[in-house]
């Protein structure tokens, strides 16, 4: 017996070798050298993060900030010789153009101190330099609002808030543990989709809806000035109203952080009068588009030449800071790695593209309107031409952490690829692979339309310090784990466009589809 199973196991590795033998993936280690050699000692990350941030400045969706990122980028792209550059319209942008300024806010009464503080973006500005009495909103009802009702024309206002500041024993900066690891490694037994806790809509409904009900007061009542609870060790956080082109300019809206709300409120909870003195000067101005910078280096294959590998980030940021870790980190990683590419001078068999998106922090605006435009039609669903061509999708925008692994999205079938591609970068602490899914990124317009998308793990470092505050800048960026990302960026990037086939997408099941289709997907804001 034994004998004749040797004998019909030789037959089927003779003429059907497949079926015994698993897919091996082909790793080119004299490149993965290559590549390492030129990203360690030519690495042009430093330069790359000062273009995109110290010189180029915050670029809030919209603004000329914006603007000049996208021009700064398109020229260096130009300049490190990548190829069918352009700055390419997205999607419509609906909430215009906005600039800041001037901002300028103190307490004058009883003593003067002067306030970091963050304007919203997308709100008015004051009548100059304003001085006035400060007011706090206590309201926890609708009924509330009566006690306030014809006494806030010219005030500067102090909207209710529930955040107090709380001691935190956690380092500000820390790396993934290998125990850490291992259990991000782990499935989660939760259905695609499903959350830890289910969300309560009910309050969270009734909170929007007294909010709009003080925003409807704020603007009756001639409010100058209206100042949030957000930020932290004195760090305003950065975000935008709920502005729509061609509405009317909304109340002068300013973020203060805690520690300078905090001391406000107490002075008046203790009936101590508080004066401010700010002035607030913001533009607002047309600005109908989201738009991506895309280069890329051309394919030779005359049969894969077409097909398409692209490197991803968002080029936005907010206005507070340069938006170095949010996401000029990711931005600056994905040229990098083509560069090095470019340097090396590999001729891939398919086309390496990198695309820097716009307008991520409202809605994935600039690779949802990519994949609405190339791959998938947004009312059909029905597949474009390019969809059959697209090969992988690789995104960074965790900060500026050094990778780690990778999410697999839920794609069991490229486990057994991706484990070999990370071999070469064991020794860098770039081993694990999780089967879950990460979201909040440009990876998911390419994942929901069924096509291999993925987010590097990477550790956070100081990522919710920093983030959409104004201390996301130059400083927040670790250069050698930059340099790191854009080594193994490169590498993946090479892998995907040198192998025989594309990576696998997840194969479609319908059950699941449809139930995916049935659940109400929330608005982003």
């Amino acid at each position: 017996m034994k004998i004749k199973i040797s004998l019909i196991s030789a037959f089927l590795l003779m003429f059907f070798p497949a079926i015994l033998l698993p897919q091996t993936e082909k790793i080119d280690l004299s490149m993965i050298y290559k590549i390492k050699q030129e990203g360690m000692r030519n690495s042009s990350i430093e330069e790359l993060a000062y273009g995109l941030t110290d010189f180029s400045g915050p670029r809030l969706t919209g603004s000329s900030g914006n603007a000049r990122g996208n021009e700064w980028a398109k020229k260096k792209m130009e300049e490190l010789g990548f190829q069918n550059v352009r700055i390419e319209e997205a999607r419509d942008f609906s909430r215009g153009g906005w600039d800041n300024l001037k901002a300028y806010v103190a307490m004058t009464s009883p003593y003067y101190a002067d306030f970091a503080c963050n304007p919203v973006a997308w709100t008015g500005s004051t009548k100059g330099l304003i001085k006035a009495e400060v007011v706090l909103l206590d309201v926890r009802t609708e009924a509330d609002l009566d006690n306030y009702k014809g006494k806030l024309a010219g005030k500067i206002v102090l909207m209710p808030s529930t955040t107090t500041y709380e001691v935190s024993y956690e380092p500000l900066a820390k790396r993934y543990t290998d125990d850490e690891l291992k259990q991000l490694s782990m499935a989660e037994m939760r259905p695609f989709g499903g959350r830890r806790m289910p969300p309560d809509f009910a309050n969270f409904a009734a909170q929007r809806a007294l909010r709009n009900k003080i925003s409807e007061m704020i603007k009756a009542e001639g409010v100058a000035v209206v100042i949030n609870n957000s930020g932290t060790f004195n760090v305003p956080r950065s975000n935008g109203a709920t502005y729509k082109a061609g509405d009317p300019e909304p109340v002068a809206e300013v973020n203060l952080a805690i520690e300078a709300y905090g001391r406000m409120e107490r002075l008046l909870k203790h009936k101590v009068p508080v004066e401010m003195e700010i002035e607030i000067q913001n533009r607002f101005f047309p600005s109908p588009k989201v738009y991506n910078v895309i280069g890329e280096i051309p394919g030779t294959d005359k049969l894969l030449k077409n097909e398409v590998v692209l490197l991803g980030a968002h080029i936005d940021s907010w206005h507070g800071g340069t938006g170095a870790a949010d996401n000029a980190s990711g931005c600056i990683v994905m040229m990098e790695a083509l560069r090095i590419l470019k340097s090396l001078g590999v001729a891939p068999r398919r086309t390496i593209r990198v695309a820097l998106w716009g307008g991520e922090e409202q809605g994935l605006n600039g690779s949802r309107g990519y994949v609405e435009k190339f791959l998938v039609d947004p009312n059909t669903r029905e597949h474009k031409p390019d969809y059959d061509k697209f090969a992988a999708y690789f995104n960074m925008d965790n900060g500026s952490g050094k990778y780690r692994g990778i999410y697999l999205q839920g794609n069991d079938m490229l486990r057994p690829v991706f484990e070999e591609w990370l071999k070469p970068f064991a020794d860098m602490g770039a081993t694990t692979i999780t089967i879950r899914n990460t979201g909040g990124t440009d990876h998911l317009s390419f994942d929901s339309a069924g096509l291999p998308g993925f987010q590097f793990i990477q550790d956070e470092i100081e990522y919710d310090r920093g983030y959409h505050s104004v201390m996301d800048v130059y400083e927040r960026l670790v250069m050698d784990d930059l340099k790191q990302n854009a080594i193994i960026t490169a590498s993946f990037a090479y892998n995907a466009a040198m192998r025989d086939t594309k990576l696998l997408g997840k194969p479609e099941i319908k059950s699941i589809q449809n139930i995916q289709e049935r659940r109400p997907v929330p608005a982003m804001n």
